[in-house]
């Protein structure tokens, strides 16, 4: 019998966030795009991306818009396409699925998943403080971080090669869009975590076997 996603993390619920931005302080720069991915198991007892949320955000008023960060991720905070939604809505865009998605699973909490995740988790924050939004699904400060696991399953930090280290199809010019980045982030932490499970019952397997 496979423990239920609750049972395999305490009572927490992985969520892999992903988000672009208009510099490096989460306090002073702009929030430009978050995405989320909630992770479901199956009834294998593996991990799998299920459901997405993904919005543009509107830059906060009196917020930084560094342009070289603006040159990096390939965003116009003012293009009239991007259909951006103030801070507040595009939170709860967020929140709204991951507090369903925690009840469902009977998880006290979210957990975020990121690639680098203290850099997500301080813009989330950041955000919630601003816009003083009740009910933040996240625990405020623990974080699981594909950075750290995939340095040790696959000797790699940066994300691309992480990600086709683990046999993952990635395509750059998709790449330093919140929601590409968070779909192949939620795929390699799931593939880390399905093959530390795969190993601990193969050891477990050997040694029920009795001895020859």
């Amino acid at each position: 019998m496979h423990p239920t996603i609750d049972q395999r993390f305490r009572g927490y619920l992985p969520v892999v966030v992903d988000v672009e931005t208009a510099g490096f302080d989460a306090r002073c720069d702009a929030l430009l795009e978050i995405a989320a991915v909630i992770i479901e198991m199956d009834h294998r007892g593996r991990l799998q991306p299920g459901e997405l949320a993904h919005c543009h955000v509107e830059p906060f008023e009196g917020a930084n818009l560094d342009p070289k960060a603006l040159e990096f991720n390939g965003i116009d905070p003012w293009h009239p396409f991007r259909g951006a939604q103030p801070e507040r809505e595009a939170l709860q865009t967020i929140f709204t699925p991951v507090r369903r998605a925690v009840k469902r699973n009977r998880c006290r909490r979210a957990i975020l998943v990121g690639h680098n995740a203290f850099f997500d988790l301080g813009f989330l924050n950041a955000a919630v403080e601003r816009t003083k939004l009740k009910r933040n699904p996240f625990h405020p400060f623990s974080t699981f971080d594909t950075v750290s696991l995939a340095g040790l399953a696959y000797g790699q930090t940066v994300l691309a090669r992480a990600v086709e280290a683990a046999g993952i199809e990635w395509n750059g010019k998709e790449a330093h869009s919140a929601l590409y980045d968070a779909m192949k982030t939620a795929e390699l932490f799931c593939t880390i975590v399905n093959r530390w499970q795969a190993l601990v019952e193969l050891e477990e397997r050997a040694a029920a076997e009795p001895d020859p």
